[in-house]
């Protein structure tokens, strides 16, 4: 008793500890983010409540703030009004202060209005959840107390350290920061790692920008959501049920006419179809170009060989020393400037999407028209499959994508 309730090896605690982290993290990415603050989900209430009475015994959080600071974090990221941007306030900040930016916008009343609706407005959130906040974790403190004896006080530490600094530092910042990019979003978002673990798939941060409404976190066959697993077993026991996933390009080949499916599958697709022109039109004319080139003037070929990356990169997060790079390789290699002014232009079509149906069209058959104009075989071929973009039944074809 002298030791608590509960005696266990050295390994026995590091597991609870670890146990009881994870049940929190799924918590944050289950409850609080695809379920409340993006409503990609439905939760049964049993789920939704146990959720939220743990995230108020481990970390105090009020489901009302969280989902409204993050949902301002989207509505404004990477701007002054961001609470919690890297490329604003810097990376350390971010990373190693994240908490403080947390708890001041928490105190910032415009946007709890403006952002937390639909959140839990009843009875217990209201006359405890949120007027006994820091309760808790103090109750957390003494259940582990009471069960582990001193060495609880260490457990619960952790816990309390373990959203701050996971959650408000290392996705907030480093998934700002550093990483790679499936998607080419406006915002600077990194996806970690492929594997979704130890944040319960949070770590899949460009994803889960470029398509803020999916349940799911992982897009390529290699990445792994362990918060989607997570979910896929709730659906099973039919304690959740699934609303958006990440939309799939389909492609009808038999279609040779621009409609408006083929513009709100254009729209809808937006991101996949700029990641394909990157790795099927601008790769592969680089290459072609870059075996071509003259290797005797090292300075115009070192431009080149940089300009693979550099194409491909969303233009408003080049600096200026790499945005020169590109200039001057553009400037040198005609099919690389061609291509390349395509992908601006096929950018430019996403901001019309607040116009007419018909003004859509009509710059999606612009677009194809002018590619095919240009004679590169790839640039035609992607026409062809623009124009082929769907959201209805689809006819399969071998190079279909």
């Amino acid at each position: 008793m002298a030791h608590g309730l509960v005696e266990l090896p050295w390994w026995g605690y590091l597991i609870t500890l670890l146990v009881m982290t994870h049940i929190t993290i799924a918590g944050v990415t289950i409850y609080l983010h695809r379920h409340q603050a993006h409503r990609a989900l439905g939760l049964h209430p049993l789920i939704s409540h146990f959720f939220r009475f743990w995230l108020w015994l481990t970390t105090a959080i009020v489901t009302r703030e969280w989902a409204a600071i993050h949902r301002k974090h989207h509505a404004k990221c990477e701007t002054v009004d961001d609470p919690h941007s890297p490329k604003i306030l810097g990376i350390r900040k971010v990373l190693w202060d994240g908490i403080s930016l947390y708890r001041s916008e928490q105190k910032n009343e415009e946007t709890i209005r403006r952002y937390g609706h639909g959140t839990p407005d009843d009875w217990i959130e209201h006359h405890l959840y949120t007027r006994y906040r820091d309760a808790g974790i103090v109750i957390m403190l003494i259940i582990n107390l009471l069960m582990f004896g001193p060495i609880g006080l260490s457990i619960w530490a952790i816990q309390m350290a373990w959203i701050p600094f996971f959650a408000a530092g290392v996705i907030n910042g480093l998934g700002h920061h550093g990483g790679y990019r499936n998607f080419e979003s406006p915002d600077a978002s990194t996806n970690l790692l492929p594997l979704g673990l130890l944040i319960g798939g949070e770590e899949l941060h460009n994803n889960h920008h470029a398509f803020p409404a999916s349940a799911k976190l992982s897009v390529k066959w290699w990445e792994f959501d362990i918060g989607w697993m997570y979910i896929c077993l709730l659906k099973l026991a039919g304690l959740a049920s699934i609303k958006r996933t990440v939309p799939k390009p389909r492609f009808d080949f038999a279609k040779t006419v621009i409609d408006s499916e083929t513009a709100k599958a254009i729209i809808t697709n937006r991101f996949q179809i700029m990641a394909r022109f990157a790795k099927e039109v601008l790769r592969h004319v680089h290459k072609e170009e870059l075996q071509k080139a003259d290797r005797n003037d090292r300075k115009t070929w070192l431009s080149l060989k940089h300009a693979r990356k550099l194409m491909t990169r969303e233009q408003s997060l080049l600096d200026e020393r790499s945005r020169a790079i590109l200039r001057q390789a553009l400037e040198q290699y005609h099919n690389l400037r061609t291509v390349y002014t395509m992908k601006q232009k096929l950018q430019h079509i996403w901001d019309r999407s607040a116009t007419t149906q018909e003004h859509l069209m009509q710059a999606i058959e612009d677009w194809c028209k002018q590619a095919e104009a240009t004679r590169i075989a790839v640039l035609g071929e992607f026409a062809a499959r623009l124009r082929a973009c769907t959201m209805g039944p689809v006819q399969k074809q071998p190079s279909a994508c």
